[in-house]
């Protein structure tokens, strides 16, 4: 499940470099950070525990 969560973050970070790059959206575009910041921190909060 980890693996597939740093899939979709490095996913939406491209898209989001993309559209930063190439000004589309405007400021939705911004949307995309906000979503990849809180994705990092959910993978760090719900990340392996020891047993």
């Amino acid at each position: 499940m980890a693996r597939i969560i740093w899939i979709i973050i490095a996913i939406v970070l491209a898209v989001w470099l993309v559209g930063l790059i190439t000004d589309i959206a405007g400021g939705f575009i911004h949307l995309l950070l906000i979503l990849v910041v809180a994705l990092i921190i959910y993978n760090l909060v719900t990340g392996r525990r020891a047993p």
